[in-house]
């Protein structure tokens, strides 16, 4: 399972064959729908809200973990990196950088 943020619902990618074929699903929370009416909204509301209350509880830590992480090792800066390896070296040295802001 994949959980992503709202702009991913309309996403093509995850279709329903990627989900029979690799076992991949996307949650994303729902989106209003333009031009509803006003009573299939309420109808949907409590399901909508609680599906999408669901997702965001899931989605929120791993997202406030790599803020932190970002934060703490700015793993996202990797301009001079030319190669796989040398990303690799980056990603593993900055993770590891932050195990040691973790320990100390």
């Amino acid at each position: 399972m994949i959980f992503g943020d709202k702009i991913y619902s309309d996403f093509e990618y995850f279709n329903d064959n990627k989900k029979q074929t690799q076992n991949i699903q996307m949650l994303t929370p729902i989106k209003a729908i333009k031009g509803q009416s006003e009573q299939e909204k309420q109808r949907n509301k409590a399901y909508n809200d609680l599906f999408s209350t669901a997702v965001s509880k899931v989605r929120q830590p791993i997202e406030s973990f790599f803020n932190w992480l970002n934060e703490r090792t700015k793993i996202q800066r990797a301009q001079k990196v030319r190669s796989t390896s040398g990303l690799l070296v980056h990603t593993m040295g900055k993770i590891a950088i932050a195990f040691i802001y973790l320990i100390f």
